[in-house]
């Protein structure tokens, strides 16, 4: 089998160990066959794309609506490097799945409405599937509802041109979409459940996505959601793509 490959951009290593752990658990694989990249770490290469099973993308502290005069140097060139690999992937249709933060660089790319109108605090939320989620190859494998993490303060709040809603939650309409018949993006992390989110949560306790002072209530919320298990989602991703 063709390894995966994973795209992180989180600057806190702890934060981005986990999530990187977080990813080999959610989808099965070993550290063998989901290369590792940390895309903030320096300029990306160009990527053989024949080379990978499929792409995986993470979350993290950047936000692709902010002005672009209030980006930092670093933000600006990781989203010029995953536009390039975006490009590719879309015309390809090279399996790909971006989450949270691979949302917003997913549907930007393609034209979709990315701003603060939907984004949703730190938390759990019911999230249900549309009837093209239900009938999708990797998504209906997570029955017609389910609860995830979420915390994000930017969302799609309309849809690129030719994508297709596959998950929605009441205070986010685009919970998640396709484009093609590979290309996935999530609102939501398939791949937290509460101790990740706890770690996450503590890393970004200053970047605005609550007040610092609620740090415990927020988590103490969260502990009482129910995530108790990883959604089937990823693990489904890879069996579907493996080749």
């Amino acid at each position: 089998m063709k390894p995966f490959c994973f795209l992180g951009v989180r600057e806190n290593d702890r934060a981005a160990d986990d999530e990187y752990a977080a990813m080999l658990t959610a989808t099965g694989l070993g550290a063998g066959d989901l290369h590792r990249i940390r895309v903030e770490e320096a300029p990306l290469a160009p990527l053989d794309l024949s080379a990978y099973s499929g792409l995986l993308l993470g979350g993290g502290p950047f936000c692709v609506s902010d002005p672009s005069e209030d980006k930092s140097a670093l933000q600006r060139r990781v989203e010029a490097d995953l536009d390039v690999v975006l490009a590719a992937v879309v015309a390809a249709d090279v399996p790909f799945v971006g989450c949270c933060y691979g949302i917003g660089t997913l549907g930007t790319h393609l034209g979709a409405q990315v701003d603060t109108t939907y984004g949703e605090p730190v938390g759990a939320v019911r999230i249900e599937l549309t009837a093209d989620g239900l009938q999708d190859p990797v998504f209906g494998v997570a029955g017609p509802a389910f609860t995830a993490f979420v915390g994000h303060k930017e969302a799609v709040s309309r849809l690129p041109s030719g994508a297709v809603l596959l998950a929605s939650s009441a205070q986010a309409p685009v919970q998640a979409f396709r484009v093609g018949r590979n290309v996935y993006a999530t609102q939501f992390h398939p791949e937290l459940d509460f101790a990740g989110l706890e770690l996450r949560v503590r890393a970004v306790r200053d970047q605005g996505y609550f007040p610092p002072d609620e740090l415990h209530e927020v988590l103490a919320r969260a502990s009482l959601a129910g995530v108790d298990a990883v959604l089937p989602l990823l693990r489904r991703f890879v069996e579907v793509h493996a080749r």
